[in-house]
């Protein structure tokens, strides 16, 4: 049965002060993708339970977000989640990020998370990143030690999208501006719709709406 790291952020305020955390149907909806095929642990910055977006939770009432908050064995991966310093990319074949603002400001500076992602893309397995998420990749290198996103296609969290969220100074970068100066080819589509894109082992998707089919394209990549 292969294997997959889920990494959510530790942060729970962001730069005005304000809740935040991981995104619930950006977690939610892969999850139940994989879960049949694949063996799923959980990690985060400061291990066990990490903070939710709590305006995430309000807003996203779909039967698969709101199975995942009572979901008895979720509930147990969350009491039980690493810290990412105690994980290593030997014992899995995926690493995927939970997006939310908190990876743009916790995982994004931690070079404890840079180290674990680069191990991931440098063994030449899929290193996924959904809306906000692919932020915690924002140090990440290849071999050679150039960035991941360097001649790479991606998509992420939009520009478009964070000013119609009003949160452009809730963070402190935009993850298409950020990401596109490491090199990276980012496109996206309109607001709020599904877009995945996979370059090489390098899986993204643009915002919530895309989490539940990037988890489908990882686990075609099982399939094959």
């Amino acid at each position: 049965m292969p294997s997959i790291l889920f990494v959510f952020t530790s942060c729970d305020k962001n730069l005005l002060g304000k809740q935040t955390g991981w995104y619930l149907p950006e977690a939610a909806h892969p999850y139940y993708v994989l879960a049949p095929t694949f063996t799923i642990d959980f990690a985060s910055p400061k291990g066990p339970n990490p903070p939710v977006d709590e305006g995430s939770v309000q807003m996203f009432q779909d039967t698969e977000s709101v199975k995942f908050l009572s979901d008895e064995t979720v509930k147990n991966k969350f009491a039980n989640a690493k810290k990412i310093s105690e994980v290593s990319a030997k014992d899995y074949d995926v690493i995927f990020y939970v997006g939310g603002h908190g990876p743009v400001i916790d995982l994004a500076a931690d070079p404890v998370n840079a180290k674990l992602a680069s191990d991931f893309y440098q063994a030449g397995k899929i290193t996924a990143a959904v809306c906000h998420g692919p932020a915690a990749l924002l140090n990440a290198v290849d071999a050679e030690g150039k960035s991941i996103f360097a001649g790479k296609e991606f998509t992420g969290f939009s520009n478009v999208e964070e000013v119609q969220v009003d949160a452009v100074k809730a963070v402190p970068f935009l993850l298409e501006d950020e990401l596109q100066k490491k090199g990276g080819k980012y496109s996206k589509t309109e607001p709020w719709q599904p877009k995945v894109v996979v370059d090489g082992q390098l899986y993204t998707g643009q915002n919530p709406a895309s989490a539940g089919p990037l988890g489908k394209r990882i686990l075609e990549a099982f399939q094959k």
